[in-house]
């Protein structure tokens, strides 16, 4: 084909334009000079006629390296079931604690007791960090967080079963909620489920991420979830001038370790009903602890009437 100038020699052809791409870049990274063109059906690279034979030479090893790399196995990834069951529970727990909180229940300001303070967190009132998941400002804020807490609950649930997905939910929204106030002024307060309902998502990503990366070729296609939940996260977690975007950020780290790590465990530990009952039980005997102190504290602190 007499398209390209004079002492040049076609040096690959395809009908595709992306493996002619691919080895273009290649040669050209190597220091070879090349022209690209279309013509009768083909995709064509051309080389001058006297970098011809390191070109081919060159275009070979990179074919031979390509055909030997192993393709990526189709990987099966588990779904565990149970999720719904920590949802009910999730659900109940956010709207009892909004009844009693709003109706000052036995007497007690459950907002002064269990909102997170970073001060008083630092000072060792731990349990704000796990209290203040269950407390909302208004009907808005607790809606929001019970549909999305559904909706990446159950995500996390099919991952890693209802009992440890929301026991690492609670755990990692607790972690979030810590760092938060870490990084915080003393003064700082903060409440709702938000943080927790980010580490799901985060538990989510991570978990994925595991599975993706032994799927997906290239490194794009392997980022994807962590690229997705971010931008989830910068979607829907930084808007409002009341949002605390720190909280969110902090409880999706956490979420990231403590999906991680749940993500390492083997099938037949997720599959056990002993070993996720055991979890939610645990989840659930730490919320009634943290409340238990929060409120204790809060009733030794207040000045006699």
């Amino acid at each position: 084909m007499s398209i390209f100038p004079a002492g040049t020699a076609i040096a690959f052809r395809s009908r595709y334009r992306e493996p002619c791409r691919e080895r273009r870049l290649v040669l050209e990274a190597l220091g070879i000079a090349t022209e690209e063109a279309f013509a009768e059906g083909w995709w064509l690279i051309a080389v001058d006629e006297r970098d011809l034979p390191r070109a081919l030479a060159e275009l070979e090893d990179y074919s031979r390296e390509n055909v030997s790399r192993p393709r990526p196995k189709a990987v099966r990834v588990p779904v565990i079931s149970g999720g719904r069951l920590g949802l009910l529970c999730y659900a109940s727990l956010l709207l009892g604690v909004a009844v009693l909180a709003n109706g000052w229940a036995f007497g007690l300001d459950w907002f002064d007791a269990g909102v997170m303070r970073a001060g008083p967190v630092l000072a060792g009132q731990w349990w704000r960090t796990v209290t203040a998941l269950t407390l909302h400002g208004d009907a808005g804020h607790l809606t929001a967080n019970l549909v999305f807490g559904a909706v990446f609950g159950l995500l996390a649930g099919q991952a890693l079963g209802g009992g440890l997905a929301w026991a690492g939910i609670l755990l990692a929204g607790a972690l979030g909620n810590g760092l938060n106030a870490v990084i915080q002024n003393p003064a700082h307060s903060s409440i709702g489920a938000s943080t927790a309902v980010f580490a799901a998502l985060a538990i989510v990503v991570a978990h994925s991420m595991r599975y993706w990366s032994l799927m997906a070729s290239g490194w794009f296609r392997r980022w994807s979830p962590m690229v997705g939940g971010v931008l989830l996260l910068a979607y829907t977690g930084t808007g409002g001038e009341r949002t605390d975007v720190a909280a969110h950020l902090t409880g999706f780290l956490a979420g990231l370790l403590i999906g991680g790590l749940g993500s390492m465990l083997p099938d037949h530990v997720l599959r056990d009903r002993r070993v996720q009952v055991t979890a939610a039980l645990l989840a659930g005997a730490l919320v009634a602890l943290c409340w238990t102190l929060a409120l204790a504290s809060w009733e030794s602190a207040r000045p006699p009437s």
